[in-house]
């Protein structure tokens, strides 16, 4: 049951107003699909509530052209579905938010809400992060712009300052030749927490790739870039000896934990796998634009 002080603000400036003035333990609502459960079990019992759903911005889907789209962190999944240009330029990032949950869940559950939440396995995180977006932030000290990998610190924790909201997500410029795509492992067919997850985002210039961004998911405290393999790639033919050794780079650069779910041998394994799968569903993509 929530208890505590619920706030629901009309404006950005508003909701920033009352986040950096609360003292206390405060936490924002967006779609809640997190929180509410973390309330329930729990495991937060904040004393105030901020009920930033409703503001219009962070509800907007902005088609700005050339494939590029300015999103609103309180958008559910089953919004961004509707919207007829989102998922053709984006394929990957809509199909990560969407594996969130049950299609009731889809209603509510957003990009935001799944970033801010911090979890190392939260699906739309590594498709955001290979897409290139970045989250527009304000706060008490104005605006700012933060590639999404740069939000998360580890489990639960942010490097948003006191007051600040994640309100909006600006995805570049689609090259041509370009998509995205992504993929997870999990025990069990659906509606089940990422065991890995791997996002993957290139460009294509006939059978050479010239650009890419691979983020991997669930393998370290926070999801990961993957610089290297996208060094490995870029340039070549995607021919299976590169795949191969991207792959690697892949399993180098996971940091994951033992746990009841997967070894980290299994979840070290499983990152190449899902990168060789991934990339090959995000080339198939682009080569159809």
């Amino acid at each position: 049951m929530i208890q505590g002080t619920f706030l629901t603000p009309n404006t950005i400036d508003e909701a920033v107003k009352f986040f950096s003035s609360s003292e206390g333990s405060v936490k924002l609502l967006a779609g809640g699909t997190d929180l509410l459960v973390q309330i329930r079990n729990g495991f937060t019992k904040p004393d105030k509530i901020i009920d930033i759903k409703n503001i219009r911005e962070l509800q907007e889907i902005i088609d700005n052209g050339n494939g590029s789209f300015t999103v609103g962190a309180a958008v559910s999944g089953a919004s961004l579905a509707e919207h007829n240009k989102f998922g053709k330029n984006w394929p990957g990032v809509l199909e990560a938010l969407r594996l969130i949950g049950s299609e009731q869940i889809q209603g509510r559950a957003s990009l935001g809400g799944n970033l801010c939440n911090a979890s190392p396995a939260g699906d739309s995180v590594p498709a955001l992060i290979a897409s290139g977006a970045l989250a527009k932030v304000h706060g008490p000290n104005g605006i700012r712009s933060i590639p999404v990998e740069k939000i998360n610190l580890g489990p639960g924790k942010t490097n948003l300052q006191k007051g600040e909201i994640v309100t909006q997500f600006d995805f570049p410029d689609r090259e041509p030749s370009s998509s995205d795509s992504y993929l997870r492992m999990i025990p069990r067919t659906e509606m089940d927490i990422a065991v890995v997850g791997c996002a993957v985002n290139i460009s294509m210039d006939g059978d050479k790739c010239i650009d890419a961004r691979i983020a991997l998911g669930a393998v370290a405290p926070t999801a990961l870039l993957v610089d290297q393999a996208a060094k490995i790639i870029i340039g070549s033919k995607l021919e299976d000896d590169v795949l191969n050794e991207a792959a690697k780079a892949c399993q180098n650069a996971c940091k994951p934990i033992d746990d009841k779910r997967g070894t980290i041998t299994y979840r070290k394994k499983v990152s190449g796998v899902l990168f060789k799968r991934a990339i090959q569903i995000a080339k198939e993509r682009a080569l159809k634009v």
